[in-house]
């Protein structure tokens, strides 16, 4: 039928195998738009972006379960494919900055110049808003922050990425979704950003309830810069997150 694919065409033109998809189906990701009097399974077109929002999600750390979570949330394709868009920008943001630091090494490497750490690692750590932090919170702050993160095993600095990746991208299925600031969705999702940012060591409030202007300004940088906008899809998304965020926080944490 026209609009639909086999199990064995998709599976080729997704880079993945037939047993995969099976697999995927066998948890409740992704359900055979129709199984044919053959017994073969085929697959619809909302099939197709189901099955590219499982691929993206699964290259960002996440695990099935954590995955059918996400899913369960977006009945909507439209925003689906807006969540989409904003994690594929974001990475693609950070593929840039290692992209420019690789062609800064090669270049200072061919012309005998001195090679400095923020180039040669920029795009591949957390270091890339080092200044900013500095500037904004003090020296104290990033080198506590620092050793945390460098102290941390290669499999907690994944599950950590994981987390927050999964957290940007509800963040960005929330705002494209009709949800309000102040509704309990969005309220809940402030309530893990806070959370999140209580974790991490150089925090203002780390291991309480960070600082109430922390909380503030960290709101109104994500909306200025188009650094942050971009990780959860845009200037409209990081409105939401901070209008949400100022909500909770004027509510007393």
């Amino acid at each position: 039928m026209a609009g639909e694919w086999s199990i064995q065409d998709l599976a080729k033109a997704a880079g993945t195998t037939s047993r995969t998809l099976r697999h995927y189906g066998e948890r409740g990701l992704l359900e055979p738009s129709r199984i044919g009097a053959n017994g073969y399974r085929y697959y619809d077109q909302d099939a197709l972006v189901r099955l590219q929002r499982i691929l993206l999600l699964r290259e960002l750390g996440l695990g099935l379960p954590a995955i059918a979570e996400v899913l369960a949330g977006e009945r909507d394709t439209a925003a689906a494919l807006g969540t989409h868009l904003g994690l594929l920008e974001q990475e693609l943001g950070r593929v840039r900055r290692q992209i420019e630091s690789v062609r800064t090494t090669l270049r200072k490497t061919e012309g005998g110049e001195q090679l400095m750490a923020e180039e040669v690692f920029d795009g591949f750590d957390h270091t890339q808003h080092k200044d900013e932090v500095i500037e904004r919170w003090g020296e104290q702050a990033y080198q506590s922050s620092d050793r945390w993160w460098r102290g941390l095993t290669g499999d907690q600095r994944r599950d950590w990425q994981a987390a927050l990746a999964q957290l940007n991208a509800d963040w960005i299925e929330a705002a494209t979704s009709g949800a309000t600031p102040d509704g309990e969705r969005a309220q809940d999702l402030a309530r893990r950003h806070v959370e999140w940012l209580g974790g991490i060591p150089g925090t203002p409030g780390c291991g309480a309830a960070p600082d109430k202007e922390y909380i503030l300004g960290l709101g109104e940088m994500y909306v200025a810069d188009e650094r942050f906008a971009a990780n959860y899809g845009g200037t409209h998304g990081a409105v939401f997150v901070r209008d949400a965020l100022t909500v909770y926080v004027e509510r007393g944490l």
